[in-house]
């Protein structure tokens, strides 16, 4: 087997990934008034990404004590799966862009738009779909 062939192989298996069931950004089958997490595994400051429905995912982000926010984590740009807040910005581990985390809007890098927002609201102990 030459070189070329063999790269092409791997290539190829690369392409497939492992087989691993993936979560899509969003709310997968979670309906308005389901609880998605509980507000207190959300810290002040920062976030968290948490599964939502049948096969979604949210990035749910707290500003300040007294508001929780929830986006589609995948990166407008390519689709990855951005980062929870650090530092005051969420960002996209492939090209580096970064958003707003009390808005969801690009701050920097090649994205062209920011993160889509998904209405979520404190009921109680629990951050739930609105």
């Amino acid at each position: 087997m030459d070189r070329r062939t063999l790269l092409c192989g791997l290539l190829a298996l690369t392409a497939c990934g492992t087989g691993a069931p993936t979560r899509k950004p969003g709310v997968g089958s979670a309906r308005p008034g389901e609880r998605v997490a509980a507000l207190a595994d959300v810290p002040v400051g920062s976030g968290a990404l948490v599964d939502v429905g049948a096969d979604g995912q949210l990035l749910l982000v707290r500003p300040s004590e007294s508001e929780v926010r929830a986006f589609h984590p995948a990166c407008p740009h390519q689709g990855t799966t951005v980062n929870p807040p650090a530092a005051g910005v969420i960002t996209c581990p492939t090209h580096r862009s970064a958003f707003d985390p009390s808005s969801g809007a690009v701050l920097s890098g090649p994205s062209p738009k920011g993160l889509t927002e998904v209405a979520v609201a404190v009921s109680g102990p629990d951050v739930v779909l609105s």
